[in-house]
């Protein structure tokens, strides 16, 4: 378990802190999707679960052990893909030769399975790889190393529509009860259909901490009914299909599918309750 103990931390101390006083939980066995507005933290949170960067206040614990030590016991089970990286000028296999020994649960099965689905060889050069195929490489490894937390920053980012669905299955096959997955990302539509938690940053605080089973069983989403009455209506908003939005599920009402966009729209306009 990931646990956020009210931290404080801004990179400049003449401006707001990204976070003052912000606490949270990440439990085992869950796909959270991180979402906020550009500038709101996200990547500063990544970078703060994994030590490179180091609260000025309060602390994170990662299975008990204080992230600003950055034990090697839990650098072993943590493994974050940024946004925008470099990698070194030389042949996949021999990238992995180097950097499987860091990490005790790296499954080279995995890592051919996929590549594999990424239709990518293990013989690639890197340095002839596009920045879409250096993303899935990137994924691959993250994924063998098999560790317990995976942090993933706009990982479709550069990934045309194949490579998304490729993305998504990847992830939900080597997805297990131990392993906790966070993903930061714009790309709503991408991982609408991962994820089991979700969490919205806005001015340093959660304004969304929920399960998509919570938000599924609370709310209807979709074209708002005929006849819906005023104060069953959370949120509407208008598009070429018409009057979308969100309503208070009925006893009666058919499950329906969170609809991330329309959850965050109204999320940062302060309609949920």
């Amino acid at each position: 378990m990931i646990d956020i103990q009210n931290i404080s931390f801004g990179y400049d101390r003449k401006k707001a802190k990204v976070f003052d006083g912000f606490s949270l939980q990440l439990e085992q066995n869950c796909i959270y999707g991180l979402l906020g507005l550009n500038g709101m933290g996200k990547s500063t949170l990544l970078y703060l679960l994994t030590g490179v960067l180091r609260p000025e206040e309060g602390c994170i614990l990662v299975d008990g052990m204080d992230t600003r030590k950055r034990k090697t016991e839990m650098l072993q089970q943590m493994y974050i893909v940024p946004e925008t990286f470099e990698l070194p000028r030389m042949r996949f296999m021999d990238y992995v030769e180097t950097y499987r020994p860091f990490y005790p649960g790296f499954s080279m099965e995995v890592l051919e399975w996929c590549m594999e689905e990424f239709q990518l060889p293990l013989t690639c050069n890197i340095q002839e790889l596009s920045m879409g195929e250096k993303k899935k490489v990137m994924m691959s490894f993250a994924l063998a190393t098999g560790t317990r937390y995976l942090l993933m920053d706009e990982p479709t980012n550069g990934l045309d529509l194949p490579s998304k669905r490729q993305f998504r299955r990847v992830i939900a096959s080597n997805m297990n009860e131990e392993r906790t997955i966070v993903i930061a990302t714009h790309q709503l539509h991408d991982v609408e259909q991962l994820l089991d938690h979700v969490l919205i940053l806005k001015d340093s605080r959660l304004l969304l901490n929920r399960s998509v089973a919570e938000l599924s069983d609370k709310y209807s989403f979709g074209l708002l009914p005929m006849g819906l009455a005023d104060e069953d209506i959370v949120y509407a908003e208008r598009n070429v299909q018409g009057d979308v939005g969100i309503w208070l599920r009925q006893a009666d009402d058919a499950e329906t599918s969170v609809e991330l966009e329309t959850l965050f729209n109204a999320a940062v306009q302060g309609k949920l309750n």
